[in-house]
């Protein structure tokens, strides 16, 4: 006789791991010894330290929230959906539950017995494997991120960093400082400290390498008073030099560093000493290359020359991110190093923009990034958006100022194109007159844009709301944060506004709970994970921030952080809105790193099912934010 309910439950398991990698009649024979648990919203499933129970379980409709007691207060850890499993202890370690479960919602839950189940992980290593990671995911997320903070490493071991790239030849200086032997040592000390270099090579008349002189050496044989600094610089080079080829790998240079207890390589036309000088590889570049190290890359932005180094070193954050992900770094650490060497590299650039410039800026200035950037939570190179502020100047000198800061800015986003920052499609750029303006045309600007807001002020409000000074004078952005406050403390309409916005972005989900894909266009076919999941949390962020007056705060994670304390009652959605973002920028980039893009589009079919699930869980959040926007600006009336 056919057990049509066991037919019912797996047909629903065969959708989700690890039952998804059992074979029909295992999963039919699991499916007949299941318990169906009908929960009203509230219902306890298990108390946290209770002892654990001889089944775990699975949620097949409703949500099921798991709260973790610490100092008789109760936290939310982790939501779990339909698909999700939960109360796993029992199958791993066998010890009391370390967290409570509880129905957030009327549900529908399996329990699967552990004696049944166990015979699978013991034969099936695939599954054993997803059981535990999962497991591993639920127990991380009672550790904070300061708890998860303190067992970061900022550097990668040369196993971890041992990939390709060890492989690819060496990026060396090809224009080392030279001097001749005749030299004195004071006078070629004075050249590094002017040319910010730590080491000097000397040539003979043909630019053969005789010798090497490094900050190690101006150390230990001047400052000790071992050789006075009118010596030659032939008394206490370092000689003779270790050449190698252009060809050298990584991995060879850094051999070769340890092996001959050096820190410098000098690299010649043939290899040899009696070849012409090309260069010079020294450890920090080492450290460049494996790119594991941000202090290391910072530095090495600051020092940069051209801005074609640049775009190498933006390529070697790619690698740090990939390895931060790996490591599973606490989002904001994450957030915080990537968002601290784009800057750098913003503002290099623009000092390498100001050198090509004919004349200093005529007055002060200050360069403005916006959009992901200006919140700082531009994990991936994407498009550009900034703009630029100057000094307020008389009308008959307002022409000349503003085109001389035009033609500063064409440098800086042309540069910035060159090393990996597309253009703005919408020209949202410095270079572009309308992003280029006098603190009080700004202000101007701003004002208009609240008190006779439009479809386009609103959308460039949402972007240009989220500024930061990267470089130049702070207090002209002081002042435009101010006129944006005065106007919202003036009138409401303005949020109200821009909560119509945020509710107006396309649903993540259709009605059957399935993913909505874009229609038609370049990306037909692909999720659009901006626009349908990550803005409207952004924009909720923003709208409730400058709903509270709360200036000085872009980062939408610290936006729900400081909301949390501001609002008690709404504490566990601004939690949980949090939790979400956090997720959605990981995967965002991790699909940016996988496909060589911005990560934005999404193809579904790349996706497995877990990630689908993970993304799904994502989503529930972004309905209840809607909801306190509608409620709060009573949107309603204005839709």
């Amino acid at each position: 006789m056919k057990n049509t309910i066991a037919e019912r439950i797996q047909d629903f398991l065969k959708e989700f791991p690890p039952f998804s990698m059992l074979k029909k009649e295992e999963l039919l024979m699991i499916s007949a010894q299941i318990r169906v648990l009908y929960l009203e919203k509230g219902t306890v499933v298990f108390k946290q330290d209770q002892k654990c129970h001889d089944e775990f379980y699975i949620v097949r409709e409703g949500a099921i929230g798991l709260y973790r007691t610490t100092d008789n207060e109760q936290n939310l850890v982790d939501i779990c959906d339909a698909g999700d499993l939960f109360g796993l202890r029992i199958m791993i370690i066998k010890k009391d539950y370390r967290m409570s479960a509880k129905a957030d919602e009327e549900s529908i839950v399996y329990a699967i017995p552990s004696s049944i189940f166990k015979p699978f992980i013991d034969e099936n290593k695939e599954v054993n494997k997803f059981l535990l990671e999962t497991f591993a995911a639920h127990a991380r997320n009672y550790y904070t991120e300061t708890e998860k903070g303190n067992r970061i490493d900022n550097t990668i071991s040369i196993d971890t960093a041992r990939d390709l790239s060890t492989l690819r030849t060496i990026s060396y200086r090809k224009k080392p400082l030279i001097c001749k032997p005749t030299a004195i040592v004071k006078d070629i000390a004075l050249q590094m400290n002017a040319h910010k270099a730590n080491s000097i090579v000397v040539t003979d008349e043909n630019k053969y390498p005789l010798g090497i002189i490094t900050d190690s050496d101006l150390r230990a044989k001047i400052a000790t008073g071992l050789f006075p600094a009118t010596s030659l610089v032939t008394e206490i080079m370092t000689a003779p030099v270790k050449t190698y080829s252009k060809k050298l790998t990584v991995a060879e240079a850094q051999i070769a560093l340890i092996k001959n207890n050096i820190s410098h390589l000098c690299i010649t036309k043939d290899g040899t000493r009696n070849s012409k000088l090309a260069g010079v590889f020294s450890n920090h570049d080492l450290l460049v290359s494996f790119g594991n190290n941000p202090s290391v890359l910072i530095k090495e932005i600051k020092r940069v020359k051209k801005i074609q180094r640049l775009r190498y070193i933006r390529k070697q954050v790619e690698r740090l991110l990939q390895t931060y992900l790996e490591q599973d770094i606490p989002t904001m650490h994450i957030l915080n190093l990537i968002s601290e060497i784009n800057d750098a590299l913003v503002v290099r650039t623009i000092e390498i923009s100001l050198e090509e410039m004919p004349s200093p800026p005529p007055v002060k200035f200050s360069f403005l990034v916006l959009g992901s950037q200006g919140r700082r939570e531009q994990l991936l190179i994407t498009d550009q958006d900034n703009a630029i502020v100057f000094e307020d100047v008389g009308k008959e000198e307002y022409q000349s100022t503003q085109a001389y800061f035009l033609e500063l800015a064409r440098k800086i986003t042309k540069s910035l194109h060159t090393i990996g920052f597309e253009y703005c499609p919408a020209e949202m750029m410095a270079s572009n007159p309308r992003w280029c303006m006098s603190v009080s045309e700004w202000k101007t600007q701003f004002t208009d844009w609240m008190t006779t807001p439009t479809e386009e002020s609103t959308l460039l409000s949402s972007i240009f709301f989220d500024f930061q000074s990267v470089y130049g004078d702070e207090s002209m952005v002081n002042e435009l944060s101010d006129v944006v406050f005065d106007g919202v403390n003036k009138s409401n309409r303005f949020l109200a506004l821009l909560g119509v916005s945020a509710l107006q972005k396309p649903s993540p989900l259709g009605f059957f709970k399935q993913f909505l894909v874009e229609q038609n266009g370049e990306h037909k076919d692909t999720f659009d994970i901006k626009t349908r999941a990550m803005m409207v949390l952004i924009d909720s962020a923003r709208i409730l921030t400058l709903y509270h007056n709360l200036k000085g705060i872009n980062n939408t994670l610290l936006r729900y952080e400081k909301l949390a304390e501001l609002e008690p009652n709404n504490k566990e959605l601004f939690e949980s809105c949090a939790k979400a973002f956090r997720v959605l920028l990981k995967f965002r980039a991790r699909q940016g790193l996988i496909h060589k893009d911005s990560g934005r589009f999404i193809k579904l079919n790349t996706l497995s099912k877990n990630d689908k699930l993970r993304l799904k869980r994502c989503f529930r959040p972004i309905r209840d934010i809607q909801e306190v926007l509608r409620v709060r600006f009573q949107l309603k009336t204005l839709m």
